[in-house]
């Protein structure tokens, strides 16, 4: 052939399928003999290897196999795609964490966004409470898995019998559980309208099999209202999110209303 020999279109072939998740099944034709050159036609992508002197013997046959065998690991692709596809879509549509039954970051997102909406038509504001499990990593080394897992469902339960009935409890991070919720007015988002939540986590400690554990926390808080240009559900998280360090560092439980600038 010009330009390239049989093994240089076999690499052209194989680069081609990985583009369009496609499996083409090449057999190759050749005069030479030996050991070496049949190991080496397999390194290079080859699926068969046939003689052009036992062609007209065995070329048909070999057709027939290759044509059962690409459809076979086509149909295997197109299979293993959609299972692909589909997991994507699941995710995507999941709203749950597995091992609390809370609400994930996404559906925490979308409740948030629903409640900033609720502000512009309706009024009053959107507080978002961000409680972080500051010493969940270093007891992750002294217990295991099991107790870790019990230590957080059990704070989730704690905390989802502390808010009101219509407030939203998630799971945004593995150490991290939000609280959305609805006020009439900003004035009622601050520290000291949350602390008795903050307390109750820190103060009682929670009983596991691996003994009675406390468990210590953060809270930030981030509201804002409706007498201003009211801000997209991820910029109050990324605010709660950049407010954890200064929580930690100072022991206090932080609490910013958004501004627009």
């Amino acid at each position: 052939m010009p330009e390239m020999d049989g093994l240089a279109l076999t690499q052209s072939i194989r680069q081609f399928d990985e583009a369009s998740n496609h499996f083409t099944y090449v057999i190759l034709l050749t005069a030479k003999e030996g050991g070496d050159a049949l190991l080496y036609a397999f390194e290079q992508g080859v699926d068969d290897f046939l003689n052009k002197s036992l062609m007209n013997e065995q070329l048909l046959p070999r057709l027939w196999a290759a044509e059962r065998t690409s459809s076979m690991y086509n149909r295997l692709l197109r299979d293993n795609q959609s299972l692909i596809e589909a997991n994507g879509k699941l995710k995507k549509m999941s709203s749950l964490d597995p091992l609390t039954g809370l609400g994930n970051r996404a559906q925490a997102v979308r409740r948030l966004g629903d409640t900033i909406k609720h502000c512009a038509s309706r009024g009053g504001a959107c507080c978002y409470l961000l409680i972080t499990l500051t010493n969940l990593d270093a007891l992750r080394k002294q217990h295991n898995a099991s107790v870790i897992s019990q230590l957080i469902v059990a704070t989730s339960r704690r905390l989802r019998q502390l808010v009101r009935p219509l407030d939203e409890v998630a799971r945004v991070a593995p150490h991290q559980i939000a609280v959305i919720t609805h006020q009439p007015d900003i004035e009622y988002c601050n520290a000291q309208s949350y602390r008795r939540i903050h307390d109750s986590i820190n103060l009682k400690a929670y009983k596991t099999t691996g003994g009675y554990i406390s468990i210590k926390t953060t809270l930030n808080i981030v509201a804002s209202d409706s007498e201003l240009s009211l801000p997209t559900a991820e910029t109050l998280m990324q605010l709660a999110d950049s407010r954890v360090r200064i929580a930690l560092e100072t022991g206090l439980i932080t609490c910013d209303h958004w501004q627009p600038t």
